[in-house]
């Protein structure tokens, strides 16, 4: 990811779950938490109800390469993402995935 950092600490995703919004669709859950610093950054959670390891990376990957080329058309800076994969996700492609996490930017005001 180009501007965009991990979230990789388990008290970093607690403290978006407990004071974020968030909003869902068919496929992805996606909290926003204003995090004061010049850049967002984004963490991947996919439960073991989604599938298999197999499934879980495949899933994560689609997500992660989703956000990566429409990162640029993120308009606003200072955003901590949570990104959760229903189980719904298990078999969709890249283009179902990438038009839910565009909706559910859009619908948090992120997306231009």
């Amino acid at each position: 990811m180009k501007y965009a950092e991990s979230l990789k600490k388990n008290y970093e995703f607690r403290i978006v779950y407990r004071k974020g919004k968030s909003l869902a669709n068919k496929y992805l859950v996606v909290y926003k938490y204003r995090n004061n610093k010049p850049h967002n950054r984004i963490g991947i959670s996919v439960s073991k109800k989604v599938g298999n390891s197999v499934v879980r990376s495949r899933v994560t990957r689609l997500i992660r390469e989703s956000y990566r080329l429409n990162e640029e058309a993120i308009e606003k800076e200072g955003w901590d993402l949570v990104v959760i994969a229903r189980s719904a996700a298990k078999g969709t492609s890249y283009e179902e995935i990438s038009n839910a996490l565009i909706n559910l930017l859009k619908q948090h005001n992120l997306y231009i």
